[in-house]
């Protein structure tokens, strides 16, 4: 009841050629392999630029190594 043997699958492969054709089928592979593909570019070109972003700080921003001592940078916040 809870596997199914070799047979049963080849049935239903069987099953989903008649139904769908073998170009169809081809199709939908190919569609699959391109998608795969550029999904792992896209986390490829994703994890680059996280290691860039750490790499470099934000413009405008001060670092430690940079901060003149003498300098303090703050928000000035309005009384009401």
């Amino acid at each position: 009841m809870g596997s199914f043997s070799i047979w049963h699958w080849l049935i239903v492969l069987l099953i989903v050629v008649m139904v769908f054709g073998t170009k169809k089928l081809k199709n939908i592979g190919s569609d699959l392999g391109g998608a795969v593909k550029g999904f792992k570019d896209g986390m490829k070109d994703g994890s680059a630029a996280a290691n860039d972003d750490k790499a470099a700080p934000p413009p405008g921003q001060v670092t430690g190594a940079t901060a003149d001592k003498t300098t303090i940078d703050v928000e000035a916040k309005q009384k009401s």
